[in-house]
């Protein structure tokens, strides 16, 4: 039983990891944004994009974290650097700014 338990507890971690985010597919991002929910994802890339003049976009999507809805977007600096942003889609608020490793 020893040789389980961390297996076991590992396991576990990958339940709690999986369960606090959830991508949502762009039927669902329509419906929220149709609904009134979320801000449009274009209105708050420009925002984004004031930070990084000249940088481009990588990837962005929509995840459901804790309860809030996340958008999660990839930037290139013109300088080369890969920035991961969080912006929160209600709000519209910066949640994490950081380089991407």
């Amino acid at each position: 039983m020893r040789k389980f338990t961390p297996l076991i507890a590992a396991f576990g971690l990958i339940l709690i990891a999986t369960a606090q985010a959830r991508d949502l597919d762009q039927d669902e991002a329509l419906r929220l944004r149709q609904e009134g929910v979320i801000q449009p994802l274009q209105q708050l890339l420009q925002q984004a994009m004031q930070r990084y003049p000249g940088a481009r976009l990588l990837e962005a999507e929509l995840e459901e974290e804790d309860e809030q809805y996340v958008y999660e977007v990839e930037l290139l600096t013109v300088d080369g650097q890969v920035r991961e942003l969080e912006l929160d889609a209600v709000s519209g608020r910066v949640l994490k700014d950081e380089e991407d490793d």
